[in-house]
């Protein structure tokens, strides 16, 4: 009680509660479009993203030994896709899509961080000119575009960030309130979930008051590092496997879990849960290193299973009916879901589709993604970042190295069904289904054929 308290105080110090009631004002004050009762009818959303987490590392997804039962409780009532995907396995590009339901090289955030500066490292690079002005650059392009809690805002919602939020201040996303001033990720935002959830509940609470219809952007900085879990946490992990490492990220994914179960109990406690349309995606996927505090390979910043897929869930009790989906889900399809669901129309030029829609799942035979440098090379010219783009079709995945940053790269394709670790290249054994999915590749995004 104490650390909440005092984390309540901080709020308050920094303003967090005054932007509240300022943002509510500007919200009342403004002459909208959107009549009272299309308002007060819509739902409420709560977009949960978890932060570095295998799409294995799941009850429901079948894990051995990790305990997470308010996440199986929400995939049971949820329309769960298995078989979801995210198009780069790096935090601040995915995270962008999920924000504007693009692909990396169309909203253009395509990696972490600028461009490095040879002689400039670690604390001294982040606080160096160049570095801002790069960051500043990277969040032009994410106000130059439509994003969800931008819409949202635009027809009555308030809308809340909380947890991972890269592109500066929460405004900069299309937020109406927010913890993240312009830091490079985070600000108080981190402490969310970790700490505390009381932001979350004072924000609900206010916007229930005045009878908004309101959106939470929950993205706490968990299951990602540092992994140090509760003890509770890790002395039921540590048994269970002789690394060290891997109980420290086993304990906090099952501290994320009983986050993600406060923050639902929340809803049920006040008679919110029937009205709100809860989400649910991973940000990128993780493996972790048996010996190292670091990811192994094939997962964080690659463009293999332990990358790009995860779980996506929607629920809307009454509305969405609960069932496993074996179509493909992605990310790129969250922001046209979300806003046909609560009848608002979409940016007309998102690539994704509606995943309510069982015809357009069924249509859809392929999923693509890309993969970029960690560090940007040109923040306005996506091609030249690019490490991979991969494309899925029924169990056939290919995956096509740029060979300007993939020196050594070569094509790979995979059969997921009989090899889901990847393992057996079979790109000189099926050259057709390799030149199929190429093609199609290359069509998805034609700058980077090598004809053009």
């Amino acid at each position: 009680m104490q650390c909440q308290q005092s984390l309540r105080n901080l709020y308050r110090t920094l303003g967090f509660l005054v932007g509240l009631s300022v943002g509510l004002f500007v919200c009342l004050a403004q002459q909208t479009a959107w009549s009272e009762e299309s308002v007060a009818t819509r739902p409420n959303i709560v977009l949960i993203v978890s932060d570095d987490q295998a799409w294995t590392d799941y009850g429901f997804m079948g894990h051995p030994h990790l305990k997470t039962p308010h996440l199986d409780r929400l995939a049971a009532d949820s329309l769960t896709f298995r078989r979801g995907y995210v198009p780069s396995s790096l935090c601040c590009p995915s995270l962008a899509t999920i924000l504007t339901g693009r692909y990396p090289h169309d909203h253009k955030i395509t990696s972490n961080d600028p461009p490095t500066v040879p002689e400039l490292s670690g604390k001294a690079f982040q606080e160096s000119e160049a570095f801002r002005s790069g960051r500043d650059r990277m969040n032009q392009h994410m106000k130059a575009v439509a994003t969800l809690p931008g819409v949202l805002k635009s027809h009555g919602y308030l809308t809340l960030q909380t947890g991972k939020f890269w592109q500066g201040h929460y405004s900069h996303g299309g937020f109406t309130h927010g913890m993240t001033r312009g830091d490079r990720h985070g600000d108080d935002g981190l402490q969310i979930g970790r700490k505390t959830l009381q932001p979350i509940e004072e924000f609900i609470d206010m916007a229930t008051e005045q009878k908004n219809p309101w959106m939470v952007w929950y993205a706490p900085m968990l299951p990602h590092d540092p992994h140090n879990p509760p003890k509770k946490y890790l002395d039921r992990t540590k048994p269970l496997t002789s690394s060290e490492t891997i109980a420290k990220y086993w304990a906090n994914v099952e501290w994320f879990d009983q986050t993600v179960g406060d923050l639902l109990g929340m809803l049920e406690s006040k008679g919110l849960e029937k009205d709100t349309l809860v989400v649910y995606v991973t940000d990128n996927g993780w493996i972790q290193d048996p010996v190292q505090s670091r990811y192994a390979a094939k997962s964080k910043q690659s463009p293999y299973e332990g990358g790009v897929r995860t779980p996506i869930m929607l629920r809307w009790p009454g509305k969405i009916s609960a069932q496993d989906s074996s179509d493909f889900a992605h990310s790129i399809d969250l922001m046209p879901t979300v806003l046909k669901a609560i009848g608002i129309p979409s940016p007309k030029d998102l690539p994704g589709i509606d995943l309510l829609d069982t015809e357009a799942r069924a249509s859809r035979k392929i999923v693509f993604g890309e993969c970029f440098t960690h560090n940007a090379n040109n923040l306005d010219v996506p091609k030249e970042n690019l490490r991979w783009r991969w494309a899925i079709r029924e169990n056939w995945k290919l995956i096509v190295p740029n060979p300007s940053i993939e020196k050594d790269g070569v094509v790979e394709l995979y059969d997921l069904a009989a090899d889901p670790q990847e393992e057996l290249n079979l790109a000189t054994t099926h050259p057709k289904v390799a030149q199929e999915l190429a093609v199609a590749i290359d069509q998805w995004w034609p700058e980077c054929s090598p004809s053009h």
